[in-house]
């Protein structure tokens, strides 16, 4: 440290009045300083560490047949499903504890048993100001989506200083990547216009300059933009860097830019026969034929050539511009040029990969949705097959589809529960695509922290089972509890021992925190409101025991009282989500099926799903202008409303039957098969395993809705043998905004 004297009397000076030091004394205090970086409001060099265990939800393989090629594991032959080797990882959570928890954690180990993770390609909510709502189809109608509350506010606006929030939101998490990669690893950071200077130098500074292998500019956009005030914006950017000097890279070839159209071009106007100029035209037209198909010498016709008259062919003939051999393989056409070409080298401008077509198979109707194509080239570039693949703001999961295609493993994440249920479904698809092409594909599993995540919320990582002072402990859930009933608009009683709250006339209790609200709760809930003479009550859990309902619904309602089951939702940790009142507690969702038997052939018929959600319907008589119509969720149902020119407002309900409510179902025909367990670190370092008390719901048959108009939902399962005298069935339901539910029965052969 070099400071005069008066340097250091200055810098006390500053401190104690509480002032901000001037810039130079950061140079001048610190040897290591960074010479260049950039600064923002909040920037920290603070990184997560904490190890949260992952909870197995679902194990997700289409059952196959015997002869497709197995490269992943052994499978048992009886079920056609994956037993061994590495299952692929779909992670529902805020990445900055997940990225915390693969890299610190368990999983670590995993990981590096496959080679590490050798590419991560993210593509982060760049546009601040972005309407990420899109359609959901509903019978006949659609109703718009909005992003909950916790995608809002967690990547957008977390602390409500806009740009400064992203760019240290996304710094954290680079941190967290760079650990995360191989040496020989590679990371694409995909940006627009908005954010990408600042990207860029954070990427210097944690990933060195050194690094950086490209800025890669990908035209998006074809067309005009018509922009009046500014040039068009048609480009994104996309951020390549390299972890250190062992990064890997295969050149990868096309012959769709315009390099290679102007090569063939020119190859075309080059050719020449006995000194004559001559037609180029497709392979096997007769020269005797009118309205002959052709193409010729200084122009650019369509592929199969332009259509002509007889009299235009012979006007051509006559300039000399026309030569037809008659030996036909003298005939040029386009296509000997495109398969004898290599290609042309792809170079940092990406001209040739366009946006995704409305009618394309791959589109599934995403707001952020990339070209599979685009994904294809960045990891085609730096892995092989069998390679690690990680995206860690996955949306609809296009890495994670062209991952399974190329035959390498893959990591994906996101924080919005619809992204992980569409990204479900398309992988599945993925799955039935190959198994109908007999290609390999690997099964995979959807992770969250759950519980482990609200215990780190409230104890701060420590465990029940750490030395706290019993008082302290009592303390911070007590802070918990009224957290939550702030958030459901509710006030804290006392004097009750299941009771905590009250909202308007109903009284309100609250599940455990760590583990699901049991039967056992509920009735001692029913005890003390008989006791105490209470008739309503709003019971608010995480999660929920399995076959709760609908027995102990009709229990309480012998005894007069009225039970409501209020879901918990993840924007209770979102203290900003929680002040501006903007946290929905939707009822718990309620579902019937039966069992049919054929000998010892079971299938599954779902015969009712009810909801009762309510959402976007505040002040819609007059925020509705005169002319325009609304689609809104009131009382359980999808309603739209309309308003005349005079002000008239009319209704039409859009949820004609219950399973309009649905958007995918699954069955486990034989539930608590395989126990969850989970794996964490011991203070001395070592790896334990512990069973959960739960199980994996393994997903052995689906049926969910595809693009409107395909794919309409089956209500009865196929057949499945069972070889046991009674099993236990899951069925899980998905509704249209992404909401699950689970119900077990057990059923006898």
């Amino acid at each position: 440290m070099k400071l005069t004297d008066n340097e250091k009397r200055d810098v006390v000076k500053l401190i104690e009045e509480g002032k901000v030091l001037p810039e130079k004394y950061r140079f001048l205090l610190f040897d290591e300083s960074k010479q260049v970086e950039l600064t923002w409001n909040g920037k920290s060099d603070e990184v997560t560490n904490v190890v949260l265990p992952f909870q197995i939800i679902e194990q997700i393989d289409e059952p196959r047949n015997e002869e497709v090629k197995m490269a992943q594991g052994s499978f048992d032959f009886t079920s056609g499903r994956q037993m061994t080797g590495w299952t692929n990882k779909l992670i529902w959570g805020d990445n900055k504890y997940i990225l915390s928890s693969l890299k610190n954690g368990p999983m670590r180990e995993e990981i590096e048993k496959e080679g590490g993770i050798k590419l991560i390609y993210i593509d982060p909510p760049f546009d601040v100001g972005a309407d990420f709502s899109m359609n959901v189809d509903i019978g006949e109608g659609s109703y718009e989506k909005k992003p909950n509350v916790l995608e809002h506010i967690a990547y957008r606006d977390t602390w409500g200083k806009g740009k400064d929030s992203f760019l240290s939101m996304i710094y954290q998490r680079l941190v967290l990547m760079k650990d995360l990669l191989a040496d020989d690893g590679s990371i694409f950071v995909h940006c627009d216009w908005r954010l990408n200077s600042s990207i860029k130098l954070i990427m210097d500074e944690i990933f060195g300059v050194d690094n950086l292998i490209n800025e890669i500019i990908w035209k998006r956009r074809g067309g005009v933009l018509n922009e009046t005030n500014r040039y068009g914006n048609v480009v994104d950017f996309i951020l390549y860097y390299a972890k250190t000097n062992q990064s890997v890279f295969y050149p990868q070839k096309t012959k769709d830019d315009e390099n290679t159209k102007e090569y063939i071009k020119k190859r075309f106007n080059k050719t020449e026969t006995d000194g004559r100029k001559y037609m180029l035209q497709p392979m096997g037209a007769p020269k005797d034929r009118p309205n002959l198909k052709y193409m010729y010498k200084g122009y650019s016709p369509p592929k199969n050539g332009w259509l002509v008259s007889e009299d235009r062919m012979k006007e051509l003939d006559e300039k000399g511009l026309l030569y037809l051999p008659e030996d036909k393989s003298l005939r040029i056409s386009r296509k000997i040029y495109e398969d004898d070409y290599e290609g042309q080298l792809v170079d940092s401008l990406w001209t040739d990969i366009f946006p995704i077509n409305p009618v394309a198979k791959e589109r599934i109707d995403y707001p952020t949705q990339k070209p599979e194509k685009l994904l294809e080239r960045i990891i085609n570039s730096t892995t092989i097959e069998g390679d690690l693949v990680a995206d860690f703001f996955c949306g609809s999961a296009t890495t994670a589809a062209v991952s399974e295609k190329l035959n390498r493993k893959w990591i994906c994440s996101d924080l919005g529960k619809f992204s992980i249920h569409a990204s479900r479904k398309r992988m599945i698809g993925v799955q039935r695509e190959m198994k109908k092409e007999e290609k390999n594909w690997r099964a995979f599993e959807i992770l969250n922290l759950g519980k482990y995540q609200r215990q780190h919320y409230i104890y701060d990582g420590k465990e029940e089972r750490d030395e706290l002072k019993q008082n302290e402990k009592i303390k911070k859930e007590k802070e918990f509890e009224n957290l939550i009933l702030g958030a459901y608009k509710a006030i804290s009683v006392d004097g009750f021992a299941t009771i905590h709250g009250k909202k308007g006339s109903d009284f309100v209790s609250l599940g455990p925190i760590n583990q699901p609200l049991s039967r056992n709760h509920v009735e001692e809930v029913i005890t003390e409101c008989v006791k105490n003479k209470i008739t309503s009550v709003d019971i608010l859990g995480f999660e929920y025991e399995m076959g709760l309902f609908p027995t102990i619904q009709e229990e309480a309602k012998a005894k007069g009282l009225r039970l409501s089951y209020k879901q918990i939702p993840m924007e209770v940790f979102d203290k900003r989500a929680v002040s501006k009142g903007e946290v929905l507690f939707h009822d718990v969702a309620y579902i019937e099926f039966k069992p049919h038997f054929d000998g010892r052939k079971l299938s599954i018929e779902l015969t009712d799903f009810a909801v009762f959600y309510n959402e976007g319907n505040l002040s819609i008589d007059e925020s509705l202008p005169n002319g325009k119509s609304k689609v809104v969720v009131e009382n359980g149902q999808i309603v739209e409303k309309k308003k005349n020119k005079d002000g008239i407002i009319s209704e039409s309900i859009l949820t004609t039957s219950w399973h309009d409510w649905i958007d995918y179902w699954s069955v486990d025909f034989d539930y608590e098969s395989k126990p969850e367990i989970i794996k964490f670190k011991t203070e001395d370092g070592n790896v334990e395993e512990e069973w959960t008390g739960n199980y994996v719901f393994e997903n052995e048959w689906q049926s969910f809705r595809g693009k409107k108009g395909k794919d309409k939902l089956e209500l009865k399962s196929s057949d499945r043998e069972i070889a046991k005298d009674n099993t236990k069935v899951a069925v899980k339901v998905v509704d249209i905004f992404g909401n699950d539910t689970m119900k077990v029965l057990e059923v006898k052969v």
